[in-house]
């Protein structure tokens, strides 16, 4: 498990790091976690492997990490009221671009394997 918490913590400080350096204007940890998705793809754990263990600890937790999301929102409400129309469009400009996202990989996966599911008419 030890090794498990090493490998999360280790991709996210050295994606910290990567922005901090280049002075980029994306999260440390979204480059963390990319890296730690190119790790896992490279390295492949076992089913009994700390790195498993560990996410699926934090998984079991996930609905913890929401509390300080929406104690920012309920503090910032007064401001959030005032800025609704840029963040509203932010919102919904962001989800499309994952509908989108999610719809365009998903078709190519299922090209990509030869299945294709037809609609039913």
């Amino acid at each position: 498990m030890i090794n498990g918490i090493l490998w999360v913590l280790g991709c996210q400080l050295v994606g910290e790091v990567f922005v901090r350096s280049l002075g980029l204007s994306i999260p440390g940890p979204v480059v963390g976690m990319v890296l730690l998705f190119v790790v896992l793809s490279v390295r492949r754990p076992g089913e009994v492997s700390g790195t498993l263990r560990f996410s699926d600890g934090l998984l079991r937790h996930l609905q913890l990490f929401f509390v300080p999301v929406t104690v920012g929102i309920m503090v910032h409400a007064s401001e959030l009221g005032s800025q609704w129309l840029p963040v509203t469009g932010g919102l919904v400009l962001s989800w499309l671009l994952g509908l989108v996202t999610v719809a365009g990989l998903a078709s190519w996966l299922q090209r990509r394997r030869g299945v294709w599911v037809s609609s039913p008419d």
